[in-house]
C-alpha cells in the first residue's frame, strides 16, 4: 500500500475543450472524498511548476494524450512528484487510466491500492565548442537530424569518448525505454520494456551506412557530433527545433531521476498491452 494522496493537482491539454470539463467532475469528486484539488488549464501553465517546487502537491493528474504526459514527466521529475495520466486522446500509450473508468480507477488510488512506476529519463547537453547552449530532460528522445532541406547529414557517434561509428543519414536517434515504442520504433528501433535504464541508438534512413539499433550498457554517455554544410536541428521529445552548427555536440546520459507513473496493473501489463497498440493503433484512422 502506498501514500494516498491528499493534495492533487489537475492539467489538461490547452486545445481541448472536453479535456477541461472532464478536469471539473474529476475535481469535484476527489473533493467530496476529502481530497484538497486544484485545477489548471493548461499543462503549460507555469503555476504548476511553482506549486510542484514548493512542495504543495503529492499528484499530478494529466488529461490529454501522450503529449500532455510528456509535458507532466518534464514538470514533476525533478521534484519526484507522481503523475497519473488519464487518456483523452487518440492514442494514450503512456496513460494508465482511460476517460470512461477514472471514477473506479481513483477509488482505487484513495486506498492507496497502486504502485509506482519508475521511468528512466536522459539529459542532453548542447555544445558549441565547450559553450554549453543548453540542457534538456528528454522522457522519450533526443532527435539529431536534417532540417527541411531534404539532404542527408553526417553524424559520428561516440560511447564514452571512443568513436562508435560515422553516419550518412536523415538522423540519429537516442532513446530511453519509454521513447523505444516512439520515433525510434517507427524508424525500425527494438521495444525495450520499461523498467530497463539503457540507452538505445537508432539511425534514421541510413544512407551506406550502419543500420541497426544498438542498446548502450547502463552508465554510458553518447555524443552525436554534426557534420554539415547545411541545416542540421535537434528535437527533444517532439519540441521545437533546436538549430544546430556545424560541429555542435550533444551529450546524452542518464538523468539522476526519473520521472514516476502512477500504475494500477501489475508489471506485466506492458508486454500484454504492446499487441493492442501495435495493432489497434487508433491514430491509424486519422
Amino acid at each position: 500500500m502506498n501514500k494516498v494522496p491528499e493534495r492533487i493537482m489537475i492539467a489538461s491539454h490547452p486545445a481541448r475543450d472536453d479535456d477541461g470539463q472532464l478536469a471539473k467532475h474529476i475535481a469535484s469528486y476527489l473533493r467530496e472524498n476529502g481530497v484538497q484539488v486544484e485545477i489548471k488549464d493548461s499543462v503549460y501553465d507555469a503555476a504548476i511548476v511553482e506549486g510542484i517546487k514548493k512542495s504543495q502537491v503529492d499528484l499530478l493528474i494529466a488529461i490529454g494524450g501522450d503529449g500532455t504526459m510528456l509535458r507532466a514527466g518534464h514538470i514533476c521529475a525533478p521534484f519526484q512528484v507522481p503523475i497519473l495520466g488519464i487518456n483523452a486522446g487518440s492514442f494514450g500509450f503512456l496513460m494508465e487510466v482511460e476517460a470512461d473508468e477514472w471514477r473506479e480507477k481513483l477509488d482505487i488510488l484513495l486506498c492507496g491500492d497502486y504502485r509506482l512506476e519508475d521511468r528512466m529519463m536522459l539529459e542532453a547537453v548542447h555544445f558549441r565548442g565547450e559553450k554549453v547552449l543548453g540542457r534538456f530532460d528528454v522522457l522519450n528522445e533526443v532527435v539529431v537530424c536534417r532540417g527541411r532541406m531534404v539532404r542527408p547529414i553526417r553524424l559520428h557517434a561516440y560511447v564514452d569518448g571512443y568513436l562508435l561509428s560515422s553516419y550518412v543519414a536523415d538522423g540519429l536517434i537516442a532513446a530511453t525505454p519509454t521513447g523505444s515504442t516512439a520515433y525510434a520504433l517507427a524508424a525500425g528501433g527494438p521495444v525495450m520494456p520499461p523498467e530497463m535504464r539503457n540507452i538505445l541508438i537508432m539511425p534514421i534512413a541510413p544512407h551506406l551506412s550502419m543500420d541497426r539499433a544498438i542498446i548502450l550498457p547502463l552508465g554510458s554517455c553518447v555524443s552525436f557530433v554534426v557534420s554539415t554544410d547545411h541545416e542540421a536541428v535537434m528535437s527533444i521529445d517532439g519540441k521545437s527545433p533546436v538549430d544546430l552548427d556545424d560541429r555542435d555536440r550533444i551529450n546524452v546520459s542518464v538523468q539522476d531521476y526519473a520521472a514516476k507513473f502512477i500504475r494500477f496493473q501489475d508489471p506485466g501489463y506492458f508486454h500484454r498491452n504492446l499487441n493492442k497498440y501495435m495493432e489497434q493503433n487508433p491514430s491509424k484512422g486519422k
